[in-house]
């Protein structure tokens, strides 16, 4: 469930990182290289909100942060849990103000992350308990 998690959430801020970039790239990168300046936030100029939009925007972290969750789930351990709370906070706050987006399939990853969660917890609990019930039969 985590790995599902994982790739949902890898695949989230590559779909937004390469669909942004697709879309506000051939218009503006010649000024983003060109050494233009940012301006304040109410002078945004066109180029510098399709900046925020694409190669500032939440994909990228989104990237790393499914990778890193491959990554510790190939190694067996359980990323940290505030990370899958955060993202739901993050998408239902975004719905409410935003309405509907497709962000909203990161809930669906955060349930993935924390069910996996729970499942591994639970394993972990009981194994201790079957090893010593497996070492009390070899002991008798």
């Amino acid at each position: 469930m985590v790995k599902w998690a994982g790739w949902i959430i890898a695949l989230a801020g590559t779909g937004h990182t390469l669909g942004s970039l697709i879309e506000a790239a051939p218009d503006h990168a010649g000024t983003w290289f060109g050494g233009w300046n940012m301006g304040d936030y109410p002078e945004m100029s066109d180029a510098t909100v399709a900046w925020w939009y694409s190669v500032f925007s939440f994909g990228p972290p989104l990237l790393l942060i499914g990778l890193t969750v491959l990554w510790l789930d190939r190694r067996g351990m359980t990323p940290p849990l505030f990370i899958p709370w955060a993202m739901v906070t993050w998408v239902v706050v975004g719905f409410v103000v935003d309405g509907p987006s497709p962000l909203l399939i990161l809930l669906v990853a955060a349930g993935l992350w924390l069910a996996g969660a729970r499942r591994t917890r639970r394993r972990e609990d009981a194994s201790p308990q079957t090893d010593t019930a497996s070492r009390t039969r070899m002991e008798s």
